[in-house]
């Protein structure tokens, strides 16, 4: 009986045994058919891009208009920066360009009187020219007439009296002459003065326009700094934890918090070097993430990182000092999820969440 029992139990054993070996080797067959076709990694996370929010001027913060994790739009106004003084700035840029633009104004208006006393010189010049023509017509009648008058006297077929009047007469050809000489070279110089104040009074009307130039640039300047005391968010997204409140002061630069870009995530998978001689890019990518294992994502190989991690740390390794030992490296792989997936699972992704990935080579 005690026999038959044995017989029985070893049997029971033998079944057993023999199932747990042909399902290990169904197991073992399909792990090692699943391996030709797929590269496995559980190193990996989601990534996605952390915008700081960086005031470009300075002040005191006067209203914080977010809260921690608040999903904002592009656009949206995130804190307000007390804005007093880049309001006088404004106001002293705007009363520099009109300054600069009356400047301008009595330029144009100096280059207008001085062209016209050019103007009026050059035609007293021109009008005392013509002068000094019949002045010289008459001065040569006068000597002629005085050369035949003084040859009479002499003959004493004239009296005194017409002598003196003929030397009269020459004496005022003379003078006059001198005078519409004297009056030309006046007015010619008049309009040389004339002409050199309208170059230097358009010379003050280039210097008028520069001024507007800067003026204008002031006042772009101060209305940008104005309008900077607005923080708004650059893309839309999820804010981390913001930390400032008001009456903080803020540098230019300064880095507050951060903005979540929440539209674009991708997968930074870190694989073994020996599991990349298969991969290449646009390989499908099953992705499943470990805070919601029961949906699995759908991806695609985009890019391989240009070196291994370590490259990247602060201490990169140096093999060629003390004792060698060999590491099998890791090399970063981009992978983008597909348009496929569900928009409400992938809203669930945060940056930073571990996943595993099996990327299918075939």
């Amino acid at each position: 009986m005690e026999q038959e029992q044995k017989q029985k139990t070893n049997k029971k054993f033998v079944i057993i045994i023999s199932v747990i070996l042909i399902i290990g080797i169904i197991y073992g067959g399909y792990k090692f058919m699943h391996s030709l076709a797929h590269e496995e990694t559980d190193d990996a996370q989601i990534e996605a891009n952390m915008t700081p929010i960086i005031p470009h001027v300075a002040g005191y913060v006067n209203t914080v208009l977010v809260e921690d994790n608040a999903r904002v739009k592009k656009g949206d106004t995130l804190l307000i920066i007390d804005n007093t003084d880049y309001m006088i700035q404004l106001k002293q840029a705007e009363a520099n360009v009109a300054a600069a633009q009356s400047g301008l104004a009595v330029s144009e208006a100096s280059i207008g009187s001085f062209a016209a006393n050019s103007s009026a010189a050059n035609a007293q010049t021109n009008s005392a020219s013509l002068t000094i023509e019949t002045a010289k017509i008459k001065l040569w009648r006068a000597e002629n007439d005085f050369k035949r008058y003084e040859n009479l006297y002499k003959n004493h077929s004239i009296t005194a009296q017409q002598y003196e009047q003929a030397s009269a007469l020459k004496q005022e050809a003379e003078k006059q002459l001198e005078i519409l000489q004297s009056q030309k070279k006046a007015s010619a110089s008049q309009s040389s003065a004339a002409s050199h104040q309208t170059t230097i009074s358009k010379k003050q009307v280039s210097v008028a326009e520069a001024q507007i130039q800067l003026a204008e640039a002031q006042l772009s300047a101060a209305l940008q700094n104005l309008n900077y005391t607005y923080v708004t968010a650059p893309i839309d997204g999820q804010l981390a934890s913001v930390k400032i409140q008001a009456g903080q002061f803020v540098q230019p630069g300064q880095s507050l918090f951060y903005l979540v870009n929440t539209q674009e995530k991708w997968v930074v998978a870190n694989f073994k070097e020996t599991q990349l001689e298969k991969m290449n890019i646009g390989q499908h990518v099953s992705i499943t993430v470990d805070a919601y294992p029961d949906y699995e994502f759908e991806g695609i190989v985009t890019n391989f990182s240009p070196a291994t991690g370590s490259k990247f740390s602060l201490l990169p390794p140096d093999n060629a000092t003390g004792n060698f030992v060999k590491t099998i490296q890791r090399l970063p792989v981009k992978i983008d999820f597909t348009d496929n997936n569900d928009a409400e699972e992938f809203k669930k992704l945060r940056s930073g969440m571990n996943v595993n990935i099996d990327v299918h080579l075939k």
